[in-house]
């Protein structure tokens, strides 16, 4: 029998042993009690009903009868870190002094999301943080997460089965968004992390369209008086097929009544799966075939149509897609083609593809990234900053760290955020920063105070020429 320290003002109390105290969560009986305190309804807990989808039709899914009024745990908090920042840290740490393509490709994964909100930022919610909400709030988001079970449901996107023995049960969550009309979105995504590689995935690359096939497809079209049409399909991952045989549990605060220890069996491809995105283009590609498009050997995303009345040239970046050619009622027959094989949303005369504003006066074409550039901006804290007369400073070096110096995690995700920012600028229509924001991305792996200076100092110089764009 251990002794039971005492002292006065002792946080665990005089009467157990505190290695006993913190055993008893790893017993089934005290892990019982620790969950059952944690599922305790709470005053402002929702009523336990199902609430109908869109289409009036109450989904197969219920919500659990209560929303746990807590947020992530520091536990929680400490894997989701693990995850981001030891990971890529680490990946980082090989590809980042070399440079190149997969340096810039992560980099770009860093880049701040063009819908993101400075203050409030529905994408770094769980789903209970809804229950922080007032009440109309959490009804309004209980209805967007059973809108998009609804959509799951009518794609046949997955069908419920026993748990199988022997194989890896892969996790979900919930990701919340607030579209620019202001409508609420939420959007079941697979967690891919955990899947099991050469057993729940094989090959995982999927090619997209390069911004200099659109630029100059957008330089055709104003030559020649081309007319311009957009389609947007939605839920565009869920039309891939799985080859793989993929199993999930049921999403987080709702399950079918009578079958809450079964899982979800997935047929088509789920947001958040690594293959998901090449599944969805293989279905796209077979699709386009079939609509007698041929596709590029030297760029995946632009498909071309042939026949006798004219062309139609097709440029698809995963679900934004543009038709353009010289014969408008030839373009309006294949997207009418386009549409009956795939839900989507009509643009009309397109303004906006890939967060590049598009404008057009006659056969003058001009595309600009100003929204974006306030959104990061105004994310780095420099909307009000003093403009720069140059990217960097005249005549200024960057020199690398030393090998033994201790990087600050906090200051290396915001370095690679502002640079991964300013590298989707350079792709799109800023190309008079290329050579410094490719040069500061070299530093990406190990950066310092002055190197993460640099870059809002390229900030600044964004402050001036806000407004610029390419014609």
């Amino acid at each position: 029998m251990k002794k039971v320290p005492v002292k006065p003002g002792n946080v665990y109390g005089e009467g157990r042993h505190p290695i006993n105290i913190l055993r008893d969560p790893q017993n089934k009986k005290g892990w019982r009690d620790v969950e059952e305190s944690v599922r305790r309804p709470t005053k402002n807990t929702p009523p336990d009903a199902p609430v109908p989808g869109p289409s009036g039709v109450a989904p197969p899914f219920e919500r659990e009868p209560s929303l746990p009024n807590v947020s992530p745990t520091p536990s929680e908090k400490d894997v989701e870190a693990g995850l981001e920042d030891d990971y890529w840290g680490d990946l980082l740490s090989h590809i980042g002094p070399g440079g190149g393509v997969p340096n810039l490709s992560f980099l770009l994964a860093k880049a701040i999301s063009p819908l993101t909100d400075a203050t409030t930022n529905p994408k770094t919610w769980v789903y209970r943080d809804i229950a922080r909400l007032p009440k109309l709030e959490q009804d309004n988001w209980q209805k967007a997460c059973l809108q998009e079970l609804e959509a799951l449901k009518e794609h046949q996107v997955f069908e419920l089965v026993q748990r199988p023995r022997g194989r890896k049960v892969i996790k979900n969550r919930w990701v919340f968004d607030v579209k620019s009309d202001g409508r609420k979105r939420a959007r079941l995504v697979a967690k891919g992390f955990s899947q099991v590689e050469g057993l729940d995935y094989d090959q995982v690359f999927s090619p997209v369209v390069r911004f200099e096939t659109v630029r100059l497809i957008l330089a055709m079209a104003a030559l020649h008086d081309w007319h311009i049409t957009g389609l947007d399909v939605r839920n565009a991952f869920l039309y891939g097929e799985l080859d793989e045989e993929i199993y999930m549990e049921q999403p987080e605060g709702f399950h079918v009544p009578g079958r809450k220890t079964e899982v979800l069996k997935l047929l088509r491809a789920l947001y958040g799966l690594k293959q998901a995105g090449l599944a969805w283009w293989r279905t796209l590609r077979e699709s386009m075939i079939k609509l007698g498009f041929e596709g590029l050997v030297s760029d995946a995303g632009l498909f071309l149509y042939k026949s006798e009345r004219g062309f139609v040239i097709a440029v698809i970046y995963v679900d934004d897609s543009i038709f353009c050619g010289p014969n408008k009622a030839l373009i309006q027959e294949i997207k009418q083609r386009f549409m009956q094989r795939w839900e989507c949303r009509d643009l009309g005369n397109v303004t906006e593809f890939l967060r590049m504003r598009i404008t057009r006066e006659g056969r003058t074409v001009k595309i600009d990234q100003c929204a974006y550039l306030e959104t990061v901006l105004q994310r780095c804290g420099m909307q009000d900053a003093k403009s720069a007369a140059t990217p960097l400073p005249a005549g200024y070096m960057p020199e690398a760290n030393a090998q033994d110096a201790v990087i600050d995690p906090e200051l290396r995700s915001c370095y690679q955020t502002v640079i991964g920012s300013l590298l989707y600028l350079t792709l799109g229509t800023r190309p008079d920063i290329t050579f410094v924001v490719t040069k500061m991305a070299q530093f990406a792996a190990s950066p310092n105070k002055e190197h993460l200076a640099k870059c809002y100092h390229a900030c600044s110089f964004n402050t001036a020429f806000a407004q610029l764009f390419i014609c």
